[in-house]
């Protein structure tokens, strides 16, 4: 009985210390995360839906990285991160370019696309009938005054023959664009993924034109997502792991919209499900389109809308291969 009883205290010694050792382990995995913030452009939306996925599914704690997503703050998104104030964030090919073009300096960089094409246009009540570019002359559009807004606008009528001076111009900036085109304001640039699927949710007989489709130049990367180089530079590895992990969630969404948008409803419970679940099917089209690799961003692309830029005076510089890099993207 005594041999019996000093090896059941041995067993017992020896399930306490693996029990201690595993715990151990566990509570080292868990100081080993690295802390990464996430600095978000807009509300959650389904631009983000990859994101909220990752962070549901576990994917960001899969490669050691303990990531807090931050909400928009008043500045620019694209300047704070410049400045440190977050490690990644959410930013538009054209901001950057302003922002480059002002500072040779600006410590920015586009580490991967989140929607593959460009996907904004103008949006109108299909009694409007503003089926073309062409007619929106004598059309009321509400602009933000924005000089590569304005610009675009008139590219596109241009290239249908049509004069953007005899466009009416009210000036407003639009945060709830199917109100507003049901009031005063005939065409308003939106996102389809968004605004249009808000319409189409709502039972409204619309028309909705995209710029590309009319020039390409204005297929340009929106949204996308930034890093200080500076970050960059000291922190490789967490860059490369951060992205594997964004791939993952967003190859998630694809495969699986509905699901993910419950998921994303989970985070921003005051949109309409329903519109959430249409504009996810809409994007998991759009997430990598044609490409295989999700977050690619193609360099005569980026370097054609920043020629374009140039040529319209947007910008005075020569942005060629300014602000954007694959070298971090999982294959």
């Amino acid at each position: 009985m005594k041999i019996i009883s000093k090896i059941l205290s041995i067993f017992l010694i020896c399930s306490l210390f693996v029990g201690c050792s595993n715990n151990t382990i566990k509570d080292d995995t868990q100081q080993q995360n690295k802390k990464v913030t996430f600095l978000l452009d807009w509300t959650p939306n389904t631009n983000h839906t990859g994101i909220y996925v990752a962070l549901e599914k576990g994917f960001y704690n899969e490669v050691g990285i303990d990531l807090e997503v931050l909400n928009p703050p008043e500045e620019s998104t694209t300047a704070l991160v410049a400045a440190g104030r977050a490690d990644f964030g959410i930013s538009f090919q054209d901001t950057m370019g302003v922002a480059i073009n002002e500072n040779d300096n600006f410590p920015i960089m586009a580490v991967a696309t989140i929607i593959q094409h460009n996907t904004s246009g103008i949006l109108s009540l299909k009694e409007k009938g503003i089926d073309s570019f062409k007619n929106l002359e004598d059309k009321t559009y509400a602009t933000w005054d924005n000089a590569l807004e304005q610009a675009t606008i008139k590219q596109v009528m241009e290239n249908e023959g049509a004069d953007f001076n005899k466009v009416k111009l009210y000036h407003s900036t639009v945060t709830d664009a199917v109100s507003a085109i049901q009031t005063n304001v005939d065409a308003v640039w939106v996102f389809e993924a968004w605004d249009t699927m808000n319409a189409k949710v709502n039972g409204i007989d619309y028309n909705f034109i995209k710029f590309k489709d009319v020039e390409p130049s204005l297929d340009f990367y929106t949204p996308v997502i930034v890093s200080n180089e500076k970050y960059l530079q000291e922190n490789e590895d967490t860059a490369k792991r951060f992205l594997q992990a964004t791939k993952k969630g967003y190859e998630y969404a694809i495969e699986n919209p509905e699901e993910s948008a419950q998921i994303l409803h989970k985070y921003a419970p005051e949109y309409d499900v329903n519109m959430l679940i249409e504009s996810q099917k809409y994007l998991a089209n759009e997430y990598k389109a044609e490409v295989e690799r999700w977050g690619y961003i193609d360099e005569n692309r980026w370097n054609d809308f920043y020629s374009w830029a140039y040529e319209k005076g947007i910008i005075t510089k020569d942005l060629t291969n300014k602000g954007f890099t694959n070298d971090y993207l999982p294959e």
